[in-house]
């Protein structure tokens, strides 16, 4: 299982080494805040699960074509990239040996097979407010069973006998064709916003964006992602996600069992020391509470307005960061009499 997650992440590193290159090449300064704002927004929207009517299941979107659209797919996978780690080592949003995994079930199928393939395909040349809303649906919910079915492959070749291939893979896609339905919805909803106020910032529009439609946009993004993550995220749903729900169906227990030693231990010890607002909320102070958990819906909660802005203004900060480096001439400058950009790795 260790071999195989490290494998996941060498394989996630060598892409954002690989887009980090692509962007070098294609550079676009005026869209470094933008990567920013839009990290924030889906940091904040994956916060909220929905809840899937008649499952007990819940979902949130992904993120990652809604990104590759309003980014392209290399600025995109590299922001979907910093969403993920913030996640994991500020919120213990998942693993840290997972890690790997996530980001590429999450930004490699949305931005570098979806978007391109799926897509711009079906938006076609000319774009158009029904091209916009099937290209956005179908889009994501094909991302999401890609996704799906990958953690299903990836469960199996980590060996998890508790999971077998057959039950699982017919658990984990229905509930993510549901959930993939929404996200297209509400993905569409975003690009319909921004095609009717300022088109020239989609990636495949005619013509191109400049700085004041680049700041409209950005600026609107901004506002969405404090309101989502510091009230919206009130509301969101108690019910087991789309991957808990499947796990439970097939092995009885929404979160198999660790190894009590090894790298598993390490890391959990080290995302229990760096994730200072775990799950979204406030460190318990050690009193305990015979309140059922999700007993009062919304949850209004100091801890859960604190994560979505705090989480927010990390993401924004890591994907400017990003940016930032990635710009020719920078890291020489921040480095006197260091290599030139062309000489130099990736970020």
């Amino acid at each position: 299982m260790r071999c195989y997650r490290g494998g996941m992440w060498a394989v996630s590193a060598g892409l954002i080494g690989y887009s980090s290159r692509k962007i070098r090449t294609e550079f676009q300064e005026r869209k470094i805040p933008l990567m920013g704002v839009a990290g924030a927004f889906i940091f904040a929207s994956q916060m909220i699960n929905f809840t899937i009517p008649g499952t007990g299941s819940s979902g949130h979107i992904g993120g990652g074509l809604l990104l590759a659209i309003l980014l392209g797919p290399w600025a995109g996978f590299l922001v979907m990239a910093s969403i993920l780690v913030i996640q994991a080592l500020f919120f213990a949003d998942g693993g840290l040996l997972a890690l790997g995994c996530n980001i590429f079930n999450l930004g490699f199928w949305a931005c570098f097979i979806v978007y391109p393939l799926i897509y711009k395909p079906i938006t076609g040349g000319r774009l158009t407010r029904n091209r916009i809303l099937w290209g956005s649906v179908i889009g994501a919910i094909a991302g999401l069973q890609l996704g799906a079915f990958s953690v299903v492959l990836e469960t199996v070749g980590s060996g998890i006998t508790e999971l077998p291939f057959g039950t699982f893979v017919a658990a984990m896609l229905p509930i993510h064709l549901a959930i993939g339905i929404v996200e297209g919805l509400v993905t569409a909803a975003v690009v319909l916003f921004v095609y009717q106020a300022r088109p020239e910032v989609l990636q495949n529009a005619v013509l191109p964006a400049d700085q004041k439609s680049i700041r409209f946009v950005a600026v609107s993004l901004l506002a969405a992602a404090i309101f989502t993550g510091g009230i919206v995220s009130w509301f969101a749903s108690a019910h087991p996600d789309g991957l808990e729900w499947s796990m439970f169906r097939v092995s009885g227990k929404e979160e198999l069992d660790s190894p009590e030693e090894g790298i598993h231990t390490t890391l959990a010890k080290v995302q229990e020391k760096t994730a200072v607002l775990p799950d979204y909320g406030l460190k318990e102070s050690g009193a305990e509470t015979d309140e059922p958990e999700g007993e009062h819906w919304p949850a209004v909660n100091a801890g859960t307005t604190l994560s979505g802005l705090v989480g927010g203004l990390l993401t924004f900060l890591l994907a400017i960061a990003a940016g930032l480096l990635l710009k020719p001439g920078f890291r020489k400058k921040l480095i006197p009499g260091g290599r030139h950009s062309s000489d130099a790795g990736t970020a």
